[in-house]
């Protein structure tokens, strides 16, 4: 299964976005969307699923506050992070058990390996900000093997 992984739109969606998610089987969007029509456009790629991040609305119908699933034989947790002030892996790892968890807020991309687990914030997609890159990132899950890899948007 090939994930993309998104956050940080803030209300826009680069057009390289399409390209670098292109054959994604489902699209996490890890909060700050900003924006019905980001959700829409990402669904033309992909299904898409959302958390609200600080800059969304917390009772908005299509961003939940988590996301929980298994694929094959992992468990995997999305949220934004905001929850845990400015989350760095091993605060993530300690406060949900799931064996990939993708996170935003940040901006900062990062894949942190930790044993057979992975953290992944797929870094900032909307305006630039902290002079850090615009990307996002695309996650493979095989049977008994988990990866991502992240892709600028902008270069």
């Amino acid at each position: 299964m090939l994930i993309g992984l998104i956050s940080d739109t803030h209300g826009l969606l680069r057009p390289e976005v399409h390209s670098a998610l292109a054959g994604v089987d489902l699209i996490f969007h890890a909060g700050d969307v900003c924006g019905d029509d980001i959700l829409d456009e990402l669904a033309l790629i992909a299904p898409t699923e959302a958390v609200y991040g600080n800059n969304d609305y917390p009772g908005h119908p299509a961003l939940a506050e988590s996301i929980e699933r298994v694929f094959d034989d992992f468990t995997l947790h999305v949220s934004h992070g905001h929850e845990l002030g400015r989350p760095k892996p091993e605060q993530l790892l300690a406060r949900y058990d799931a064996d990939i968890i993708v996170y935003g807020h940040t901006h900062n991309p990062l894949i942190h390996h930790a044993g057979k687990r992975l953290v992944v914030n797929p870094g900032a997609a909307g305006p630039r900000r902290f002079n850090l890159p615009a990307t996002v990132a695309r996650l493979t899950i095989e049977p008994g093997s988990a990866s991502a890899e992240l892709v600028n948007l902008v270069t």
